[in-house]
């Protein structure tokens, strides 16, 4: 396909903006502390929507007043805690952990760096009582004592000793728990901070696979631990470690059947004890279990079952103030939050999250049946409250609470910039099935007039696109409909926020009901909306990482109907993905061989009658570029021409700036090249 002339930039464009402000992330508050007062609110937030320099700030809930708890402009603030009381801080800036005193409506009084750069210091954590500060440093897990009367002590709490591998790490979390299972902590404070509940990996079973820059051919490969579909995870276990300098130390093992039970998908510490949640290998069963603080026996709190899998929750599990087990219950069409098996929400509330327990209270988030484009706020009291909402406006709805206050988002200044493109978009339900559907027109749209067509979905389990808020992709779809097309993104089989039959219908084959979906949902919008003016001669689809592999699919097997695709860091054969993940829908590769075949894109390469760009990082670790340069070779050896954009030391996100903005340019170009549009 011949080169077209490049498209021109534009400052202002929205391209520009998306990386400029990475995704109008840069501006916005994030990580919301209430302090056990409820007069204070801490929160990281920039100074500016173009300012990568993260401030940690407080904001006096009565008076409205912001202040700078420490400043990005010395190093941007990349993580904090508090104590159980938010006033005493401690955060990680420049690769240094620091404390601070806030005292409520004035300036921190005493602002005091604990450790410099010369020890690694990663993920740290006050203890409730103010008194310790843990960190990951390397391969151990280390506590720093900051009261005065013995501050600056250091020592490792749990480190490797010599019957541990080189792999063995303490406070660490593993690969599948980040993508996978929501688990992002490694360890956890005892309430009294006398004890740490920490996790142990060992990721020597793990197979090694590398990333290499082929950019820069005398830089050495990365060497990563992978734990593909059909092999062996890490070796993750739990134990109790005294925090104290005045206590003996040691190891006290967590019991439970990690050969029935080998993912750790959440833990923790409260009033109550410590806890954690297991779950098996096939992910049908899931074990609650309470710890002796004393011996680290187990006693089984809650058993989760289900023939396909159990869906983890965010927030979950969780126990109220008063001993209550907070899980989710899955009854028919409906996710409900549970206390101590017995359902708490209605049927048609489908469950999102559990963003916070006071007391017993719990705030939560959930979508009606009645309307799946919004996430709504939601607050009840265990034992014998009414579920009661919070947000009434539809959109996509969250907050924090402590001690009964309840901080929005909205309620602290959003200094991020507003998107250069205004949405023209309307949300309809469309097909037998209801798909979810956004239309985005071009501004200068009128009646009638025909445009080709841009189907611009995620549409897999992890996220739901078609919703009543915002967000970048939503103004993505918005520009590209800006260039000339009617873009549509539809929600298919899978998605979140329809509750559990809607999401299991992919258990065993993660495309096909999908695929469908974007084709029923594509020509319901053509037949009830002639207005919209859609040629169906011109159709082209574009996805990135799920939706990557929807797009190649597209074009395989239904050039009837696609004319293009574009597609970046798609799995094309899902064994190259993780363990938890995939074999979630698909099952274990020796037990559910057809179910991988089913979904093997490497196989149809042969199929291609249609122009197909492939976009991948090479230094994705998440979905490595194995899988797009595969299915690159199987298209040449088919002798199927398509295009190839390898994109040196990006990942599986990518943040360069000039890079981001040319790629959406580049992706435009190619469309208009391939559906022969004119300029």
């Amino acid at each position: 396909m011949a080169s077209s002339t490049p498209l021109p930039k534009d400052d202002d464009s929205l391209p520009r903006q998306l990386a400029r402000t990475r995704r109008f992330a840069l501006g916005a508050a994030e990580d919301f502390t209430v302090t056990a007062d409820g007069a204070t609110v801490l929160f990281r937030r920039s100074r500016g929507g173009a300012d990568a320099r993260t401030c940690l700030w407080a904001r006096e809930l009565a008076t409205g007043e912001e202040r700078v708890v420490a400043d990005g402009r010395a190093g941007a603030v990349d993580a904090y805690a508090t104590d159980a009381s938010g006033r005493r801080v401690a955060f990680l800036r420049a690769g240094e952990l620091w404390l601070a005193d806030v005292r409520a409506g004035e300036e921190p009084d005493d602002v005091r760096r604990v450790l410099g750069a010369d020890r690694p210091v990663e993920a740290p954590r006050l203890d409730p009582t103010g008194r310790r500060i843990a960190y990951r440093s390397g391969r151990e897990l280390r506590v720093v004592e900051v009261d005065h009367a013995s501050a600056g002590r250091d020592r490792a709490v749990a480190a490797p000793g010599p019957q541990d591998g080189p792999e063995v790490r303490y406070g660490f979390v593993e690969h599948v728990a980040q993508e996978s299972t929501y688990r992002y902590d490694g360890y956890w404070w005892a309430p009294d901070g006398e004890r740490l509940l920490v996790a142990r990996v060992d990721e020597e079973p793990v197979a090694v696979w590398y990333v290499a820059d082929p950019a820069d051919p005398a830089v050495p490969p990365r060497a990563v631990r992978y734990a593909a579909v059909g092999t062996a995870n890490a070796d993750v276990r739990l134990g109790i470690v005294d925090a104290s300098p005045k206590a003996g130390g040691g190891w006290t093992g967590v019991d439970w059947d990690r050969a029935a039970f080998e993912y750790l998908i959440a833990a923790g510490w409260d009033a109550h004890g410590p806890f954690a949640a297991v779950q098996s290998r096939d992910q049908r069963t899931v074990h609650v279990l309470g710890i002796d603080r004393a011996s680290g026996a187990t006693v089984l709190l809650a058993e989760q079952r289900d023939e396909a899998w159990v869906q983890l929750v965010r927030g979950l599990p969780a126990r109220t103030g008063s001993g209550a087990l907070l899980t989710h219950l899955d009854l028919g069409d409906t996710r409900h939050l549970a206390a101590d098996g017995e359902p708490l929400t209605p049927p048609g509330l489908n469950l999102r999250e559990v963003l916070c327990v006071d007391g017993d209270e719990v705030l939560f988030t959930a979508t009606p049946e009645e309307d799946p484009f919004s996430t709504h706020l939601w607050r009840v009291r265990v034992p014998g409250g009414k579920p009661e909402e919070l947000s009434q406006e539809p959109g996509l709805h969250s907050g924090v609470q402590r001690g009964g206050v309840l901080v929005r988002p909205g309620d602290v200044a959003d200094l991020a910039e507003s998107p250069v493109l205004p949405l023209r978009r309307t949300l309809l339900r469309v097909g037998k099935r209801r798909l979810c559907t956004a239309v985005h027109l071009p501004s200068w749209h009128e009646p009638g007039m025909r445009l080709p067509v841009l189907l611009d979905p995620y549409a897999g389990p992890a996220m739901q696109r078609v919703t009543a808020g915002g967000g970048w992709a939503t103004h993505l779809s918005q520009w590209f409909a800006e260039q000339g097309f009617v873009v549509l993104v539809v929600d298919g089989v899978g998605t979140p926020g329809r509750g559990p039959r809607w999401e299991r219908e992919v258990h065993g084959d993660v495309f096909s009901g999908p695929l469908r979906d974007q084709v029923d949902a594509l020509h319901a919008v053509a037949g009830s909306h002639p207005e919209y003016g859609l040629d169906l001669e011109r159709v082209a689809i574009r996805g990135w990482s799920y939706s990557g592999s929807l797009a190649e699919l597209a074009v395989l097997r239904r050039p009837d109907v696609f004319h293009a695709a574009v597609a970046g860091a798609g799995v094309t054969d899902q064994t190259l993905y993780d363990t938890h993940w995939r074999e979630r829908f698909l099952g274990h590769p020796d037990t559910s061989p057809e179910a991988y075949a089913r979904c093997d894109i490497l196989r149809e390469a042969p199929k291609l009658r249609r122009p197909l760009l492939l976009m991948h990082g090479l230094g994705d670790d998440n979905v490595f570029p194995v899988s797009t340069l595969r299915l690159s070779s199987a298209l040449l050896a088919a002798g199927r021409p398509h295009e190839v954009l390898p994109l040196s030391g990006a990942g599986h996100r990518v943040t360069q700036e000039a890079v981001a903005e040319n790629l959406i340019l580049h992706q435009l170009d190619f469309l208009r090249r391939a559906l022969r549009l004119d300029g």
